[in-house]
This record gives C-alpha cells, sequence and structure tokens, in this order.
C-alpha cells in the first residue's frame, strides 16, 4: 500500500487520480502511524515552502517521513513535495526542508520569460537511473512553479529543464526521488513514472492482483486514521494535461 501524505499543502485529488488509474491501493496519510504499513510514500504538495514544511511539522508528519526514507521506503516528492527534499529554499529563509536532498531552492531565472512556469517543458534526461526507465530523453512533461532545486548532488540529479534557466527537474537517489513537474497530470509520459515508482515498492503498493478483474476498495486497518482505496483497472484514463482550474491555482502553485 502506498502512502500519501496529506498535511493540507498537497494536491491530493491528481494524485488519488492517477493510482485510481494504474490500480493501485493507497492510503491518505494524515498522522505518523499511517506510515506503519506503507511500501511506499508519496508528498504533493502545493504552495509556499516555508508554510508546507510547518504543516508537516505540525501534523508529526516531518519527523515521520525523514524516519521512513531513512528506513529506505520508496518516497516521490511531487513539485513542491520535490522542493521539501532539500534543506531550504530562498522564499521561505529560516525554513527548513526535509534535507534528504542536499541543496536549495532558489527562484527562477526564466530569462525573458513569465513566472510562475506553466506549461509543457521537456527534459534533458541527466542519468539513467529507476525513476525515468522508459522515458525517453527529450519527454515534455507539465510545470507549474516559480522555484527551482539546484542540487549540490549532481550525481542525484536525474533529469533537468530549461525554463530561460536551467533547474533540477527530477531527482533519485537511493529511495529517494523527485519531480517539479506533475506525473499524475503529464500524460502517458508521467504515467510511466507513477508506474516505475509503484514497482519499486516491491509490489506491494502497485496493482492489486484483481485489478484487472475490477478488483474492490482495499480497507485501511482499524487503527489508522488514512482512508485505504483501491481501484479497478477498468479505469483506463491517465491524468493528462493541466486544465482551467490548475491554471486558476497557480498562484498557490510553486
Amino acid at each position: 500500500m502506498v502512502a500519501i501524505a496529506d498535511y493540507g499543502a498537497g494536491n491530493i485529488t491528481s494524485v488519488e487520480n492517477i493510482l485510481r488509474a494504474v490500480g493501485a491501493e493507497y492510503v491518505l496519510a494524515g498522522s505518523p502511524r499511517d506510515f506503519a504499513r506503507a511500501a511506499g510514500i508519496i508528498l504533493p504538495g502545493v504552495g509556499a515552502f516555508g508554510a508546507a514544511a510547518a504543516s508537516l511539522r505540525a501534523s508529526g508528519l516531518f519527523g515521520a517521513l525523514r524516519a521512513a526514507a531513512a528506513d529506505g521506503v520508496p518516497f516521490l516528492g511531487i513539485c513542491l513535495g520535490l522542493q521539501l527534499l532539500f534543506e531550504s529554499s530562498e522564499e521561505s529563509p529560516g525554513a527548513e526542508g526535509l534535507g534528504l536532498i542536499g541543496g536549495r531552492v532558489i527562484r527562477l531565472a526564466a530569462a525573458g520569460k513569465k513566472i510562475p512556469h506553466i506549461g509543457w517543458t521537456s527534459i534533458d534526461i541527466a542519468k539513467r537511473g529507476r525513476i525515468l526507465s522508459s522515458v525517453k530523453d527529450g519527454e515534455f512533461f507539465y510545470f507549474v512553479h516559480s522555484y527551482g532545486a539546484q542540487s549540490t548532488e549532481r550525481g542525484a540529479v536525474a533529469a533537468t529543464a530549461d525554463y530561460g534557466g536551467v533547474f533540477d527537474a527530477c531527482v533519485e537517489r537511493g529511495n529517494i526521488f523527485g519531480c517539479q513537474f506533475h506525473p499524475e497530470k503529464s500524460g502517458a509520459a508521467g504515467r510511466k513514472i507513477i508506474v516505475n515508482f509503484l514497482d519499486m515498492c516491491g509490489g506491494r503498493g502497485a496493482a492489486l492482483p484483481n485489478a484487472e478483474k475490477g478488483g474492490a476498495a482495499g480497507s485501511a486497518n482499524a487503527g489508522t486514521t488514512g482512508v485505504a482505496r483501491s481501484a479497478n483497472a477498468g479505469i483506463s484514463g491517465a491524468a493528462d494535461s493541466a486544465n482551467a482550474a490548475a491554471e486558476g491555482r497557480v498562484k498557490n502553485e510553486r
């Protein structure tokens, strides 16, 4: 079962939609104990770096996420979730990130371009790791953000993108992964990334055995506050490009 960190600053619905589309079992994790059975963790995020980090601490998830990462649980940060993997952001001076990847987040240079960066941009693959398996170099993904990561661990950079200045678009180090773009809104290419991540969860969080037969919804442990769900594989549509509602929220996305 995959746990989606639910801390009041995540764009959870689109992540739920893609997990349903690929027939994955998941739980909304709003407290540390909800990670107990997690085969993998997804950290989505919208809003400001400092506010999101504060929400993680207030919910008790900050330490739980770091502990799970240290235990080797596959961990995927999406959009602001990627930024929170880093140590700090110039958006929120003094706020500390999870520090799972060395480096910091800075405002996009965006020379001659509008900020925020909204739309489809190609990525340049820097290394062939697990998260980008079967993804083509130069593939386009959907971005909505004003800040970008600059890792001091260049070996952890899986791909970069250029929007009037180069930033780290995807990172991978051990069990830690992050995408500045939204794989759940990036059509078939994004779906590959989600499936790659689920495969790294040892099958425990990936497609359910009866998914192709329309598997029934899973249930959470009674002791958890999250609601476990599964999808039937009859839902074939992957999340696609952002719609007007996504653009309407752009002022809150990073």
